[in-house]
């Protein structure tokens, strides 16, 4: 099995250490990873913003850099869905179609692909809560959905169940967005800072130490509202607990 990792573009900017990472836990797991050096974008925030034809040349450069792997994967649910059911601004050759249907998100790749049962070298003594990305949630179905009224499950809360000794705290809206939604956050500021407090006031109140998710992009928005609050909260990716990087 061959994997190409595909780093999202603002996590390559302003977060690296979380696809460092990633990089590390994929390799403590024996997977053969490539890291294709001339990845840039998904294409997300065009194609977010309507702007789909002005998205295919990210596009046309994403399959001509990761179609020779088995698999790719990527820290990042928002742009996992982006290329498994919006790559649609260039033509549907079987190299596309090949990248739509192999790339995973983190979580779902260690989840669904790999199957991991244990990550010995993980302890993380916290009290938690979990974010789930819209785009993870509702596109990619990391957990259950309350508005479907189906029974609970969680792929992100699985894993993390597997790392010492994590507690967990609830949310009294899970499922509700934090408001960043790409380029949402830049033309409907005031609209996307609200939600993001209402968030940050909900995870003050579950009486979590971190909150952690599989998106670095929703974790940046509500860090910057909780500073801005003066609400003493953490924020990491699951890459990094998974990978044993934090205690």
């Amino acid at each position: 099995m061959e994997v190409g990792l595909f780093i999202p573009c603002y996590m390559d900017a302003l977060e690296p250490e979380v696809g460092i990472s990633t990089l590390k836990l994929l390799e403590r797991l024996g997977v053969d990873v490539t890291y294709p050096f001339d990845q840039t974008c998904c294409g997300q925030p065009m194609t977010n913003t309507g702007c789909h034809k002005e998205a295919a040349a990210t596009e046309a450069l994403f399959v001509k850099n990761f179609s020779r792997f088995d698999y790719i994967v990527m820290p990042s649910g928002s742009c996992t869905n982006q290329v498994r059911h919006h790559f649609d601004a260039i033509d549907q050759t079987d190299d596309v179609q090949h990248v739509r249907k192999n790339t995973y998100d983190l979580v779902e790749f260690l989840h669904d692909i790999l199957k991991v049962e244990t990550f010995p070298w993980a302890r993380f003594p916290h009290k938690v809560a979990i974010h789930y990305n819209c785009n993870a949630l509702r596109g990619l179905r990391h957990a259950s959905m309350s508005e479907r009224r189906e029974s609970f499950f969680s792929k992100p809360k699985n894993l993390l169940e597997k790392v010492k000794g994590i507690e967990f705290v609830e949310l009294e809206r899970p499922d509700e967005c934090c408001g960043f939604g790409g380029t949402f956050s830049v033309f409907e500021e005031g609209v996307s800072a609200k939600m993001g407090q209402d968030k940050v006031m909900d995870q003050q109140r579950s009486g979590a130490e971190y909150i952690i998710s599989a998106d670095s992009s929703c974790l940046m928005h509500q860090k910057g509202c909780a500073q801005r609050m003066g609400v003493n909260l953490q924020y990491a990716h699951i890459a990094q607990i998974l990978n044993g990087d934090l205690s």
